[in-house]
């Protein structure tokens, strides 16, 4: 179900969708270097009730906002994008998350991830190169 690396980067996301998923069955996703849509990803829908691994490294998204319900969800990619905040609709869209990577994005505040705390299956944020991390809140005291 996966794509061939150098027909990846030339296609539009809805396309590589369609590609890699003609059956809804699937339980990973990689759309990784694809074009989002006005920072959208066009194409998936909560009919991917299987999907356990989704990654959308460097796909242009501002948000996440529009992601539909993703039960069964334990692994999500989102590093390199342009994400900001909106992260309070995980706990709804993707209960069992375990692994969320945001690295890269645009998280400025411990206010914005805050929302995280929801996510009670969560054991694993990566928050590599994001500004949050400069805080001196988020060091230790000692």
């Amino acid at each position: 179900c996966i794509v061939s690396s150098e027909r990846r980067s030339r296609m539009d996301m809805k396309k590589r969708i369609h590609l890699e998923c003609i059956v809804l069955q699937v339980k990973e996703l990689v759309l990784d270097n694809c074009r989002s849509n006005e920072g959208k990803i066009e194409g998936l829908t909560d009919e991917f009730e299987e999907l356990e691994f989704l990654s959308t490294i460097n796909v242009g998204l501002t948000t996440v906002a529009h992601l539909p319900k993703l039960k069964k969800l334990k692994k999500l990619e989102l590093s390199d994008n342009r994400i900001s905040g909106g992260l309070e609709v995980l706990a709804d869209k993707c209960p069992n998350l375990t692994h969320l990577n945001l690295s890269g994005n645009k998280i400025k505040d411990l206010s914005t991830i805050e929302p995280l705390k929801e996510l009670g299956s969560l054991k694993s944020l990566d928050l590599f190169n994001c500004e949050v991390t400069n805080l001196n809140d988020l060091r230790s005291e000692g």
